[in-house]
This record gives structure tokens, C-alpha cells and sequence, in this order.
């Protein structure tokens, strides 16, 4: 046994420390979060859901109101458009008014006399109006109309001395369009424009012929031996034919006696003048009906010497063109009725 032990080998040793124990795991109560209930995904989809379905609502609300809007601007815009008219006291300086009689010559269109006559005297009255131009394009109509607005441009003329009225033609101006014309100063036309026709017509149908053949009786029941005048589905009465053409002859003779007295000693009268013929702008300058060739423009340029053109044409508003439309005018089924069984056209 060996004596060669260090004093080391002699000393007690300590015993092996075990490892440090884990710290023990915080408090659960307060930290940890409560576990959700089953289906939480469900809600928050449905949730979700929801709130598209709200915004969507909303868009569609408001797009629908602006979408309104947006139609109610633009339908008053249209209504003022309508039913703008120069206003009497409004000053532009000095310049040319014009006034448009386009299409048939009619107690409820564009062309009727309460419509022109009501322009004409605006644009008269203008202070700042140097003179007035009318230009016309139209076949004609209503010798009543036509007539109307003759007196009326006639008696403006003499209101007015200083103030001209030109009528300025583009394709047509016929009949009642002509006899509207003859009361200016002066006709202007476009080399091919029409000219003329004047004359007076009725026109109608008859149909007993075809109502014979189909079997087809009138019954027609009257108080007086006339109140079925030139009734189509009648036999025509000769009494009846002869008193119609005296009417005609006699309008006719009005219609001249109009055409005389406005153009006076520049008609170079021939017997088809009055015969109901119409001509080119070209030969209706060489007969006297028309005094030259022109437009708005230069009428306004070169004979009133004032180019600013202001246009004095009065429209219907909006509501009397619905009003129309939907024939409110309860009085007009005798006169719808006679037109349609032949009235009398200046055409």
C-alpha cells in the first residue's frame, strides 16, 4: 500500500450539486387569453358579410341620387332653353334682329301667327334693332295665319318707317310662305329657291265608289241641308261643289289683292302669275316677285350694314309642347275634322 498520498487526497470533497430547477411558470390567471368559442370564425364572416352588403346598399342609394340629379339639371337646363326669350329691356347694340318662319304656316306649329307676330313685334320694338330680317322656308298653310301676319308686318312698317323688314328665302316660299313675303320691303333669294304658287286649294276624298262595293252604308243624320259639307262618304253635291269654289275664288282674290298692294309696281304681271304656278328664285327675280339674290349674312352685311345678327324667333316653352302633345286643346276637333275632310291651304 502505498504511503505517497498528497494532503489534497486527504482533504474532504464536497458533494455534487444538482442542476438549477427550472423557474416556476408565471400566474396563469391573469395573462392568459380566454379561449374563443367554437364557430368565432363564422360571426366575423357573417359580420363581414353584413358590411358589404351595407356599403354596397349605399353606393347604389347615392349613385342613384346623383344619377337624378344630374337628370333634373339637364332637364331644366332644356326647359330654360325653351323658354328663353329676349327680354324687352335687354340691350345688345346695335344690330340686325332676325326672325325664322320655317315649315307649314299653322295655328298650333312653329309657324302659326301668334308665334311670328309676337317675334316681329319684339324685334321692331328693339331700340338697338337697325332692321329685321325674315327669313322664311316654308310650303305654306293657313291663308287665316298667313293673312295675319301680312296685316301685322304691315302695320309694323308704318309704326316703324325707319326700320326695313327683309324677307330673306332659302329653298321654299310658297303659297302662304309668298303671301307673308310680299308684305316686306324687299325678297331676297337663292337662285334655285321656289317661288310662288299662288293660289288656294281644298283638297278631300271620296268614298262611296268603295263603299258601295263593300256593302257599306252611311247614316248620316243632319239639321240642315248643308251641315254635311263635302262630307267624303257622301255623294258629292253639285250646290255644294259650285259654293266651295265661290269660297275658293275668293280667298284667292284676297290672296292677290295682298300680293299687289306689297310688291305694287315691280310685279311684271303674266296670266300664269296667279295661277297657282311657282318658279325658280332666277325667273321670280325677273317677274318682280323677288327684288334679288341674298342670304341672312349678307342682307345683314351689305344692305343694313350692321353684321351683329340677333335672333328675335320665339319657341314654344316645355310644358305648352306637352301640352299640345297631349291635346289639351279640347276646342280643335271641328277645325281637325275639316282639314281632314278638305280644308283650305294656301299650298
Amino acid at each position: 500500500m502505498s504511503n505517497d498520498m498528497s494532503n489534497d487526497d486527504l482533504e474532504p470533497k464536497e458533494p455534487p450539486q444538482s442542476p438549477p430547477s427550472p423557474a416556476p411558470a408565471p400566474a396563469v390567471a391573469a395573462g392568459r387569453r380566454e379561449e374563443r368559442a367554437p364557430g368565432w370564425e363564422r360571426d366575423v364572416l357573417e359580420k363581414l358579410a353584413m358590411f358589404t352588403v351595407r356599403e354596397q346598399r349605399a353606393r347604389r342609394r347615392w349613385g342613384v341620387f346623383f344619377k337624378i340629379a344630374a337628370l333634373l339639371l339637364i332637364l331644366y337646363a332644356v326647359w330654360a332653353g325653351f323658354n328663353y326669350t329676349m327680354n324687352d329691356s335687354e340691350t345688345v347694340g346695335a344690330h340686325t334682329a332676325l326672325i325664322d318662319l320655317n315649315g307649314t304656316i299653322e295655328a298650333d306649329g312653329r309657324g302659326s301667327a301668334s308665334v311670328v307676330i309676337s317675334a316681329l313685334d319684339k324685334a321692331f320694338a328693339a331700340t338697338d334693332s337697325v332692321g329685321v330680317i325674315l327669313r322664311i322656308n316654308s310650303p305654306g298653310g293657313s291663308p287665316v295665319q298667313a293673312g295675319m301676319i301680312y296685316d301685322e308686318i304691315m302695320r309694323l312698317r308704318k309704326q316703324y318707317p325707319a326700320k326695313p323688314l327683309y324677307v330673306v328665302v332659302e329653298e321654299m316660299c310658297a303659297s302662304g310662305g309668298y303671301y307673308v313675303a310680299s308684305a316686306a320691303d324687299k325678297i331676297y333669294v337663292n337662285k334655285a329657291s321656289i317661288v310662288g304658287s299662288i293660289g288656294v286649294l281644298m283638297d278631300g276624298f271620296g268614298f262611296t265608289g268603295l263603299m258601295d262595293k263593300l256593302g257599306i252604308e252611311r247614316r248620316l243624320l243632319t239639321a240642315g241641308e248643308n251641315k254635311g259639307f263635302l262630307d267624303p262618304f257622301s255623294p258629292e253635291s253639285q250646290s255644294q261643289k259650285d259654293y266651295a269654289k265661290q269660297m275658293l275664288s275668293d280667298i284667292h282674290h284676297q290672296f292677290i289683292d295682298a300680293v299687289r298692294a306689297g310688291r305694287g309696281t315691280r310685279l311684271k304681271e303674266t296670266p300664269e302669275m296667279f295661277s297657282g304656278l311657282f318658279w325658280t328664285g332666277a325667273r321670280a327675280v325677273e317677274l318682280g316677285l323677288a327684288d334679288g339674290y341674298g342670304t341672312v349674312d349678307s342682307v345683314a352685311r351689305d344692305v343694313l350694314k350692321q353684321e351683329d345678327i340677333v335672333d328675335y324667333t320665339q319657341t314654344e316653352g316645355l310644358p305648352e309642347r306637352v301640352l299640345k302633345k297631349f291635346g289639351v286643346a279640347m276646342g280643335s276637333g271641328v277645325a281637325k275634322a275639316m282639314v281632314s275632310a278638305g280644308g283650305i291651304q294656301l299650298r
